[in-house]
Protein backbone atom coordinates (compact mmCIF):
# COMPACT_ATOMS: atom_id res chain seq x y z
CA UNK A 1 0.00 0.00 0.00
CA UNK A 2 0.98 3.46 -0.72
CA UNK A 3 1.78 5.95 1.84
CA UNK A 4 -1.13 8.71 3.37
CA UNK A 5 -0.47 12.21 1.79
CA UNK A 6 -1.55 14.35 4.28
CA UNK A 7 -4.29 17.26 2.80
CA UNK A 8 -3.48 19.40 5.83
CA UNK A 9 -0.26 19.50 8.86
CA UNK A 10 -2.26 20.34 11.92
CA UNK A 11 -1.22 19.25 15.48
CA UNK A 12 -4.49 19.99 16.43
CA UNK A 13 -5.58 17.16 13.84
CA UNK A 14 -5.51 13.49 13.55
CA UNK A 15 -8.09 10.90 15.10
CA UNK A 16 -6.35 8.26 13.70
CA UNK A 17 -5.80 6.52 17.13
CA UNK A 18 -8.47 8.41 18.90
CA UNK A 19 -10.71 6.26 21.11
CA UNK A 20 -14.45 4.97 19.52
CA UNK A 21 -17.38 5.07 21.16
CA UNK A 22 -18.76 1.76 20.29
CA UNK A 23 -22.92 0.97 20.80
CA UNK A 24 -24.74 -2.04 19.98
CA UNK A 25 -28.47 -1.59 20.42
CA UNK A 26 -31.41 -0.21 19.03
CA UNK A 27 -31.22 1.03 15.09
CA UNK A 28 -32.26 3.26 12.18
CA UNK A 29 -30.65 2.26 9.28
CA UNK A 30 -32.43 0.93 5.93
CA UNK A 31 -31.15 -2.34 4.70
CA UNK A 32 -28.69 -3.21 1.50
CA UNK A 33 -31.64 -3.49 -0.62
CA UNK A 34 -31.95 0.17 -0.87
CA UNK A 35 -28.28 0.15 -3.40
CA UNK A 36 -30.65 -1.37 -6.28
CA UNK A 37 -31.97 1.87 -6.82
CA UNK A 38 -28.32 3.85 -8.23
CA UNK A 39 -26.94 0.24 -8.98
CA UNK A 40 -29.49 -0.40 -11.32
CA UNK A 41 -29.27 3.12 -12.65
CA UNK A 42 -25.29 2.39 -13.25
CA UNK A 43 -25.05 -0.84 -14.77
CA UNK A 44 -27.38 -0.74 -17.98
CA UNK A 45 -28.03 -3.91 -18.70
CA UNK A 46 -28.59 -5.71 -15.73
CA UNK A 47 -31.47 -6.56 -13.36
CA UNK A 48 -31.75 -7.36 -9.81
CA UNK A 49 -33.99 -9.43 -8.58
CA UNK A 50 -34.92 -9.67 -5.21
CA UNK A 51 -35.98 -13.33 -3.37
CA UNK A 52 -38.21 -11.67 -0.68
CA UNK A 53 -41.27 -10.50 0.33
CA UNK A 54 -43.76 -8.17 -0.39
CA UNK A 55 -42.30 -5.77 1.85
CA UNK A 56 -38.99 -5.80 0.13
CA UNK A 57 -40.96 -5.21 -3.42
CA UNK A 58 -42.70 -1.93 -1.39
CA UNK A 59 -39.62 -0.33 -0.25
CA UNK A 60 -37.87 -0.85 -3.98
CA UNK A 61 -40.87 0.32 -5.52
CA UNK A 62 -41.33 3.39 -3.15
CA UNK A 63 -37.51 4.34 -3.14
CA UNK A 64 -37.21 4.53 -6.83
CA UNK A 65 -39.88 6.06 -7.13
CA UNK A 66 -40.88 4.12 -10.90
CA UNK A 67 -44.25 5.13 -12.31
CA UNK A 68 -46.60 2.15 -12.72
CA UNK A 69 -46.07 1.70 -16.59
CA UNK A 70 -42.36 2.28 -16.48
CA UNK A 71 -40.28 -1.38 -17.38
CA UNK A 72 -37.89 -0.79 -14.50
CA UNK A 73 -34.66 -3.70 -14.28
CA UNK A 74 -35.37 -4.44 -10.66
CA UNK A 75 -38.37 -6.94 -9.37
CA UNK A 76 -39.12 -9.07 -6.64
CA UNK A 77 -39.68 -12.68 -6.68
CA UNK A 78 -42.25 -12.89 -3.86
CA UNK A 79 -41.82 -15.56 -1.06
CA UNK A 80 -45.44 -15.96 0.46
CA UNK A 81 -46.84 -18.41 2.64
CA UNK A 82 -46.35 -21.78 0.62
CA UNK A 83 -42.85 -21.23 0.31
CA UNK A 84 -42.64 -20.62 4.14
CA UNK A 85 -44.10 -23.57 4.85
CA UNK A 86 -42.62 -25.53 2.48
CA UNK A 87 -45.43 -26.50 0.57
CA UNK A 88 -43.66 -25.49 -2.92
CA UNK A 89 -39.87 -25.87 -3.71
CA UNK A 90 -38.37 -22.38 -3.33
CA UNK A 91 -35.84 -23.53 -6.17
CA UNK A 92 -38.35 -24.82 -8.52
CA UNK A 93 -40.65 -21.70 -8.67
CA UNK A 94 -37.00 -20.01 -8.49
CA UNK A 95 -36.32 -20.70 -11.87
CA UNK A 96 -39.97 -20.48 -13.19
CA UNK A 97 -39.65 -16.81 -12.38
CA UNK A 98 -35.88 -16.38 -13.50
CA UNK A 99 -36.84 -18.08 -16.83
CA UNK A 100 -40.14 -15.86 -17.54
CA UNK A 101 -37.96 -13.18 -16.54
CA UNK A 102 -35.51 -13.55 -19.08
CA UNK A 103 -37.97 -14.74 -21.77
CA UNK A 104 -40.03 -11.75 -21.53
CA UNK A 105 -36.70 -9.45 -21.37
CA UNK A 106 -34.30 -10.35 -23.87
CA UNK A 107 -32.28 -6.93 -23.18
CA UNK A 108 -31.00 -8.78 -19.93
CA UNK A 109 -27.26 -9.03 -19.80
CA UNK A 110 -26.54 -9.86 -16.17
CA UNK A 111 -28.73 -11.04 -13.49
CA UNK A 112 -28.29 -10.31 -9.81
CA UNK A 113 -30.30 -12.67 -7.31
CA UNK A 114 -30.86 -10.43 -4.11
CA UNK A 115 -30.53 -11.98 -1.03
CA UNK A 116 -33.49 -11.02 1.75
CA UNK A 117 -34.93 -11.41 4.99
CA UNK A 118 -37.07 -14.07 3.57
CA UNK A 119 -34.98 -15.57 2.01
CA UNK A 120 -32.26 -16.06 4.90
CA UNK A 121 -35.24 -17.44 6.72
CA UNK A 122 -36.11 -20.15 4.86
CA UNK A 123 -32.56 -21.04 3.88
CA UNK A 124 -32.56 -20.35 0.26
CA UNK A 125 -29.22 -20.77 -1.20
CA UNK A 126 -28.91 -18.23 -3.97
CA UNK A 127 -25.15 -18.65 -4.49
CA UNK A 128 -25.75 -22.04 -5.95
CA UNK A 129 -28.63 -21.36 -7.41
CA UNK A 130 -26.91 -18.26 -8.89
CA UNK A 131 -24.54 -20.89 -9.96
CA UNK A 132 -26.92 -23.32 -11.55
CA UNK A 133 -29.14 -20.42 -13.37
CA UNK A 134 -25.97 -19.21 -14.74
CA UNK A 135 -25.04 -22.78 -16.46
CA UNK A 136 -28.59 -22.43 -18.17
CA UNK A 137 -28.64 -19.24 -19.38
CA UNK A 138 -25.27 -18.59 -20.38
CA UNK A 139 -23.45 -16.99 -22.56
CA UNK A 140 -26.81 -14.86 -23.13
CA UNK A 141 -26.90 -13.83 -19.20
CA UNK A 142 -24.67 -14.66 -16.68
CA UNK A 143 -26.01 -14.66 -12.60
CA UNK A 144 -24.79 -13.58 -10.00
CA UNK A 145 -26.28 -13.34 -6.62
CA UNK A 146 -25.40 -10.97 -3.33
CA UNK A 147 -27.30 -10.60 0.07
CA UNK A 148 -28.87 -7.46 0.47
CA UNK A 149 -30.43 -8.51 3.88
CA UNK A 150 -31.41 -6.42 6.44
CA UNK A 151 -30.05 -8.96 8.78
CA UNK A 152 -26.92 -8.87 7.05
CA UNK A 153 -26.53 -5.35 5.64
CA UNK A 154 -26.97 -1.86 6.20
CA UNK A 155 -27.95 1.04 2.84
CA UNK A 156 -24.87 1.13 1.21
CA UNK A 157 -23.57 -2.48 2.16
CA UNK A 158 -25.40 -3.52 -0.52
CA UNK A 159 -23.45 -2.01 -3.52
CA UNK A 160 -20.38 -3.17 -1.13
CA UNK A 161 -21.93 -7.39 -1.53
CA UNK A 162 -23.37 -6.42 -5.19
CA UNK A 163 -19.34 -5.61 -6.17
CA UNK A 164 -17.58 -8.15 -4.25
CA UNK A 165 -19.62 -10.79 -6.29
CA UNK A 166 -18.80 -9.05 -9.19
CA UNK A 167 -15.12 -9.42 -8.62
CA UNK A 168 -14.43 -12.93 -9.39
CA UNK A 169 -15.64 -12.56 -12.92
CA UNK A 170 -13.47 -9.61 -13.79
CA UNK A 171 -11.50 -11.06 -16.67
CA UNK A 172 -7.43 -11.15 -16.64
CA UNK A 173 -5.16 -8.10 -17.74
CA UNK A 174 -3.69 -9.61 -20.83
CA UNK A 175 -1.41 -6.50 -21.77
CA UNK A 176 1.72 -4.95 -19.58
CA UNK A 177 1.72 -1.79 -17.97
CA UNK A 178 0.01 0.20 -14.73
CA UNK A 179 -3.48 0.37 -15.13
CA UNK A 180 -5.83 1.92 -12.99
CA UNK A 181 -9.17 0.61 -11.16
CA UNK A 182 -11.87 3.21 -10.27
CA UNK A 183 -14.02 1.45 -7.69
CA UNK A 184 -17.56 2.82 -6.77
CA UNK A 185 -20.21 3.89 -8.26
CA UNK A 186 -20.42 7.04 -9.80
CA UNK A 187 -22.78 9.08 -11.96
CA UNK A 188 -22.02 9.38 -15.12
CA UNK A 189 -21.61 12.97 -15.29
CA UNK A 190 -18.67 12.25 -11.91
CA UNK A 191 -16.78 9.75 -14.30
CA UNK A 192 -16.48 11.99 -17.40
CA UNK A 193 -15.43 14.48 -15.33
CA UNK A 194 -13.30 12.34 -13.62
CA UNK A 195 -11.96 10.43 -16.40
CA UNK A 196 -11.24 13.90 -18.40
CA UNK A 197 -8.79 14.96 -15.40
CA UNK A 198 -7.00 11.84 -15.54
CA UNK A 199 -6.43 11.96 -19.32
CA UNK A 200 -5.20 15.68 -18.99
CA UNK A 201 -2.83 14.70 -16.97
CA UNK A 202 -1.51 11.89 -18.75
CA UNK A 203 -2.83 8.78 -17.13
CA UNK A 204 -4.81 7.06 -20.18
CA UNK A 205 -5.30 3.39 -18.99
CA UNK A 206 -8.09 2.95 -16.27
CA UNK A 207 -11.56 2.05 -15.95
CA UNK A 208 -14.31 2.68 -13.52
CA UNK A 209 -15.99 -0.10 -11.96
CA UNK A 210 -18.45 -1.27 -12.04
CA UNK A 211 -19.10 -0.41 -15.31
CA UNK A 212 -22.16 1.16 -17.09
CA UNK A 213 -22.38 -2.18 -19.10
CA UNK A 214 -21.57 -5.53 -17.67
CA UNK A 215 -20.17 -6.70 -21.01
CA UNK A 216 -17.48 -3.94 -20.53
CA UNK A 217 -16.10 -5.61 -17.42
CA UNK A 218 -12.72 -3.90 -16.61
CA UNK A 219 -9.92 -6.58 -16.79
CA UNK A 220 -7.34 -6.84 -13.95
CA UNK A 221 -3.89 -7.99 -13.05
CA UNK A 222 -0.58 -7.51 -11.34
CA UNK A 223 0.02 -4.20 -12.25
CA UNK A 224 -3.59 -2.77 -11.11
CA UNK A 225 -3.85 -0.56 -9.16
CA UNK A 226 -7.02 1.21 -7.42
CA UNK A 227 -8.47 3.99 -6.03
CA UNK A 228 -11.84 3.62 -4.19
CA UNK A 229 -14.16 6.17 -5.27
CA UNK A 230 -16.72 5.27 -1.93
CA UNK A 231 -15.99 4.86 1.48
CA UNK A 232 -18.38 1.82 2.21
CA UNK A 233 -16.52 -0.83 -0.38
CA UNK A 234 -14.70 -2.91 2.22
CA UNK A 235 -15.57 -6.36 0.65
CA UNK A 236 -14.84 -4.96 -2.49
CA UNK A 237 -11.44 -3.74 -1.58
CA UNK A 238 -10.19 -7.29 0.07
CA UNK A 239 -11.84 -9.17 -2.91
CA UNK A 240 -9.17 -6.95 -5.74
CA UNK A 241 -6.30 -7.12 -2.86
CA UNK A 242 -6.88 -11.28 -2.60
CA UNK A 243 -6.57 -10.90 -7.01
CA UNK A 244 -3.39 -9.16 -6.83
CA UNK A 245 -4.73 -5.61 -7.38
CA UNK A 246 -2.99 -3.03 -5.42
CA UNK A 247 -5.37 -0.57 -3.11
CA UNK A 248 -3.92 2.73 -3.13
CA UNK A 249 -4.63 4.93 0.23
CA UNK A 250 -6.91 8.30 -0.45
CA UNK A 251 -9.18 10.38 0.97
CA UNK A 252 -12.16 10.60 -1.47
CA UNK A 253 -13.05 13.46 -3.70
CA UNK A 254 -15.58 15.26 -1.78
CA UNK A 255 -15.09 19.42 -2.12
CA UNK A 256 -12.17 20.92 -3.22
CA UNK A 257 -9.48 19.44 -1.15
CA UNK A 258 -10.49 16.08 -0.90
CA UNK A 259 -10.87 15.93 -4.37
CA UNK A 260 -7.48 17.32 -5.24
CA UNK A 261 -5.83 14.53 -2.51
CA UNK A 262 -7.83 12.07 -4.23
CA UNK A 263 -6.28 12.25 -7.83
CA UNK A 264 -3.18 13.33 -6.42
CA UNK A 265 -2.45 9.70 -4.96
CA UNK A 266 -3.40 8.81 -8.43
CA UNK A 267 -0.76 11.24 -9.88
CA UNK A 268 1.88 10.18 -7.83
CA UNK A 269 1.34 6.54 -8.86
CA UNK A 270 1.40 6.95 -12.42
CA UNK A 271 4.60 9.38 -12.06
CA UNK A 272 2.42 12.68 -13.05
CA UNK A 273 4.80 15.75 -12.48
CA UNK A 274 3.55 18.48 -9.73
CA UNK A 275 3.52 21.12 -12.26
CA UNK A 276 1.71 19.27 -14.43
CA UNK A 277 -0.81 18.27 -11.70
CA UNK A 278 -1.37 21.93 -10.40
CA UNK A 279 -1.93 22.81 -14.16
CA UNK A 280 -4.41 20.41 -14.94
CA UNK A 281 -6.06 20.90 -11.29
CA UNK A 282 -5.89 24.72 -10.56
CA UNK A 283 -8.96 26.04 -12.36
CA UNK A 284 -11.09 23.15 -11.47
CA UNK A 285 -9.90 23.33 -8.13
CA UNK A 286 -10.48 27.38 -7.79
CA UNK A 287 -14.10 27.13 -9.46
CA UNK A 288 -14.69 24.74 -6.88
CA UNK A 289 -13.49 26.72 -3.84
CA UNK A 290 -15.16 29.47 -5.00
CA UNK A 291 -18.75 27.58 -5.24
CA UNK A 292 -18.25 26.41 -1.76
CA UNK A 293 -17.35 29.65 -0.05
CA UNK A 294 -20.54 31.08 -0.98
CA UNK A 295 -21.89 28.13 1.43
CA UNK A 296 -19.14 28.34 4.15
CA UNK A 297 -20.40 32.05 4.89
CA UNK A 298 -23.88 31.05 6.06
CA UNK A 299 -22.28 27.55 7.74
CA UNK A 300 -18.77 28.71 9.54
CA UNK A 301 -19.14 28.48 13.30
CA UNK A 302 -22.32 26.01 13.06
CA UNK A 303 -22.54 22.30 14.85
CA UNK A 304 -22.80 19.43 13.36
CA UNK A 305 -23.92 15.65 14.55
CA UNK A 306 -23.79 12.73 12.00
CA UNK A 307 -25.53 9.92 13.04
CA UNK A 308 -24.87 6.36 12.08
CA UNK A 309 -26.39 5.89 8.77
CA UNK A 310 -24.51 5.45 5.41
CA UNK A 311 -20.95 5.05 5.87
CA UNK A 312 -20.12 8.42 4.46
CA UNK A 313 -20.32 10.19 8.01
CA UNK A 314 -16.61 10.51 8.30
CA UNK A 315 -15.64 11.96 4.65
CA UNK A 316 -18.54 14.56 5.09
CA UNK A 317 -17.04 15.38 8.48
CA UNK A 318 -13.78 16.19 7.14
CA UNK A 319 -15.58 18.60 4.20
CA UNK A 320 -17.54 20.22 7.09
CA UNK A 321 -14.76 20.63 9.13
CA UNK A 322 -12.31 21.91 6.50
CA UNK A 323 -14.06 23.27 3.93
CA UNK A 324 -17.15 24.79 5.87
CA UNK A 325 -15.24 25.59 8.75
CA UNK A 326 -18.64 23.97 11.09
CA UNK A 327 -17.84 23.01 14.03
CA UNK A 328 -17.96 18.61 14.33
CA UNK A 329 -20.14 17.06 17.84
CA UNK A 330 -20.27 13.92 16.96
CA UNK A 331 -19.54 11.40 13.83
CA UNK A 332 -21.23 8.39 13.90
CA UNK A 333 -20.64 5.68 11.28
CA UNK A 334 -22.90 2.09 11.18
CA UNK A 335 -18.90 0.50 10.43
CA UNK A 336 -15.47 2.02 10.78
CA UNK A 337 -12.30 0.78 8.51
CA UNK A 338 -9.74 2.22 9.78
CA UNK A 339 -7.11 1.55 7.27
CA UNK A 340 -10.05 2.94 4.49
CA UNK A 341 -10.62 5.77 6.72
CA UNK A 342 -7.03 6.33 7.89
CA UNK A 343 -6.40 9.71 5.51
CA UNK A 344 -10.12 10.97 6.66
CA UNK A 345 -9.63 10.34 10.11
CA UNK A 346 -6.25 12.18 9.98
CA UNK A 347 -8.08 15.45 9.14
CA UNK A 348 -10.58 15.53 11.87
CA UNK A 349 -9.79 17.37 15.04
CA UNK A 350 -8.93 15.34 18.02
CA UNK A 351 -11.73 16.26 20.11
CA UNK A 352 -14.26 14.82 17.81
CA UNK A 353 -16.66 12.04 19.47
CA UNK A 354 -16.69 9.18 17.00
CA UNK A 355 -18.96 6.61 17.84
CA UNK A 356 -19.51 3.28 15.72
CA UNK A 357 -22.63 1.60 15.63
CA UNK A 358 -25.91 2.55 16.76
CA UNK A 359 -27.92 2.92 20.22
CA UNK A 360 -30.73 5.02 19.13
CA UNK A 361 -32.35 6.10 22.57
CA UNK A 362 -28.59 7.09 23.75
CA UNK A 363 -27.88 9.28 20.70
CA UNK A 364 -30.83 11.07 20.74
CA UNK A 365 -30.06 11.80 24.26
CA UNK A 366 -26.25 13.39 23.18
CA UNK A 367 -28.31 15.33 20.62
CA UNK A 368 -30.48 16.39 23.50
CA UNK A 369 -27.39 17.57 25.61
CA UNK A 370 -25.58 18.91 21.95
CA UNK A 371 -28.09 20.83 20.67
CA UNK A 372 -26.57 20.90 17.32
CA UNK A 373 -27.46 23.51 14.94
CA UNK A 374 -27.76 20.34 12.27
CA UNK A 375 -28.36 16.86 12.52
CA UNK A 376 -27.34 14.59 9.54
CA UNK A 377 -29.73 11.33 9.88
CA UNK A 378 -31.52 8.38 8.42
CA UNK A 379 -34.95 9.00 6.90
CA UNK A 380 -36.78 7.58 9.47
CA UNK A 381 -35.41 10.13 12.08
CA UNK A 382 -35.69 13.12 10.44
CA UNK A 383 -39.39 14.10 11.22
CA UNK A 384 -39.45 13.07 14.79
CA UNK A 385 -36.02 15.11 15.40
CA UNK A 386 -37.80 17.96 13.95
CA UNK A 387 -40.72 18.00 15.79
CA UNK A 388 -37.93 18.36 18.91
CA UNK A 389 -37.08 21.61 17.05
CA UNK A 390 -33.66 20.54 15.23
CA UNK A 391 -32.24 20.88 11.62
CA UNK A 392 -31.93 17.69 9.96
CA UNK A 393 -30.41 16.56 6.53
CA UNK A 394 -31.40 13.35 5.38
CA UNK A 395 -28.13 11.41 4.80
CA UNK A 396 -30.10 9.55 1.98
CA UNK A 397 -29.68 12.58 -0.45
CA UNK A 398 -26.18 12.44 -0.19
CA UNK A 399 -25.90 9.02 -1.45
CA UNK A 400 -28.41 9.57 -4.24
CA UNK A 401 -26.79 13.08 -5.50
CA UNK A 402 -23.96 13.42 -7.42
CA UNK A 403 -21.46 15.04 -4.89
CA UNK A 404 -18.06 13.71 -5.94
CA UNK A 405 -15.68 15.96 -7.98
CA UNK A 406 -14.89 19.47 -8.25
CA UNK A 407 -17.68 20.22 -10.35
CA UNK A 408 -19.88 19.13 -7.53
CA UNK A 409 -18.53 20.97 -4.42
CA UNK A 410 -20.61 23.53 -3.92
CA UNK A 411 -23.80 20.90 -4.82
CA UNK A 412 -22.10 19.27 -2.02
CA UNK A 413 -21.91 22.37 0.26
CA UNK A 414 -25.58 23.43 -0.49
CA UNK A 415 -27.20 19.93 1.05
CA UNK A 416 -25.77 21.48 4.57
CA UNK A 417 -26.92 25.10 4.15
CA UNK A 418 -30.36 24.38 2.74
CA UNK A 419 -31.85 23.22 5.90
CA UNK A 420 -31.02 26.10 7.36
CA UNK A 421 -32.01 28.61 4.69
CA UNK A 422 -35.19 26.71 5.04
CA UNK A 423 -35.67 26.66 8.38
CA UNK A 424 -34.80 30.52 8.62
CA UNK A 425 -37.70 31.27 6.28
CA UNK A 426 -39.90 29.27 8.35
CA UNK A 427 -38.75 31.41 11.16
CA UNK A 428 -39.33 34.59 9.86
Amino acid sequence: MSAVIPIHRDDALGCGNAPVLSEKGQREVFCGLTGIIWLHRKIQDAFFLVVGSRTCAHLIQSAAGVMIFAEPRFGTAIIDERDLAGIADANDELDRVVSELLARRQDIKLLFLVGSCPSEVIKLDLSRAAERLSRQHLPRTRVLSYSGSGIETTFTQGEDACLAAMVPTLPPRADSGKHLLIVGTLADVVEDQLGALLRKMGIERFDFFPPRKSTNLPAIGPETVCLLAQPFLADTAKQLEARGVQRLIAAFPLGAEGTTHWLKVAAKAFGVDDRRFDEVTQAPRQRAQQSVARHQAQLKGKSITFLPDSQLEIPLARFVYHELQMNLLEVGTPYLHRQIMAPELAQLPISTRLSEGQSLELQLDRCETDQPDLIVCGLGLANPLEARGFTTKWSIELVFTPIQGYEQAGDLAGLFSRPLLRKQKLVA
